[in-house]
């Protein structure tokens, strides 16, 4: 079995300490214990994602993560929650108590909104996202929330994530669907339209929305 990894994107070191930070949490399989290397699909298409918004989040003094699990299933989740709780009692280790936006695609929505009640936490980027109806709400309180999927999707469902956003709306300070149209899952298709999500998203949860668009 593998250590979980954090994937850094660093805020260069000319701008001195982050002032926020996005965590990245890839997707995975209902069940399985094989450990994620660095070949694995759902890790390397957030990856993908992590490289693409990384300099316009730099222009912001927002650093971005990406998180890779142990290993490849929920399993019952607590797997990937300890390690998501890990990752984040990392970045409070070396940056403090800075403001972070959990950026997670379907499996990795699913570790976010169980871990959102961490103290650091300021909201969840949730991309095509795997929820049911036993998912929590709870941990959104004062927290703000994005939902982004597409209609086209045959892996997640559109209309459980349509309900699960319903429910937050009663907890969360801030809720939004984004309907992505025909795109489908794995955010292969339309990439730059994910892309555009997933960061505006995440800096206007940070509060670095407008530094972002003047740079």
């Amino acid at each position: 079995m593998t250590d979980p990894l954090l994937t850094r994107y660093d805020v260069p070191d000319a701008q001195g300490e982050p002032g926020a930070l996005i965590l990245m949490l890839h997707g995975g399989k209902p069940r399985s214990r094989q450990p994620v290397d660095g070949r694995s699909a759902s890790w390397q298409r957030s990856k993908w994602m992590a490289r693409s918004i990384a300099e316009a989040a730099h222009q912001t003094a927002t650093g971005v993560w990406l998180l890779r699990y142990q290993q490849r299933g929920w399993n019952g989740g607590d797997g990937p929650m300890t390690d998501a709780r890990a990752a984040l009692d990392e970045v409070r280790r070396c940056h403090g108590d800075i403001p972070v936006v959990l950026l997670g695609h379907s499996m990795g929505a699913r570790v976010a909104v169980h871990v959102a009640d961490d103290p650091s936490v300021t909201g969840v980027v949730a991309l095509a996202p795997w929820w049911s109806s036993g998912e929590p709400v709870s941990t959104l309180a004062g927290r703000r929330l994005v939902a982004a999927h597409g209609r086209s999707d045959r892996i997640t469902s559109y209309a459980e994530t349509a309900l699960y956003v319903e429910r937050a709306r009663h907890v969360a300070i801030e809720v939004k669907l984004r309907d992505m149209g025909p795109l489908g899952h794995y955010m292969i298709s339309g990439a730059s339209s994910w892309n555009i999500v997933a960061i505006e998203a995440s800096l206007r949860m940070l509060g670095q929305h407008d530094r972002h668009r003047s740079s």
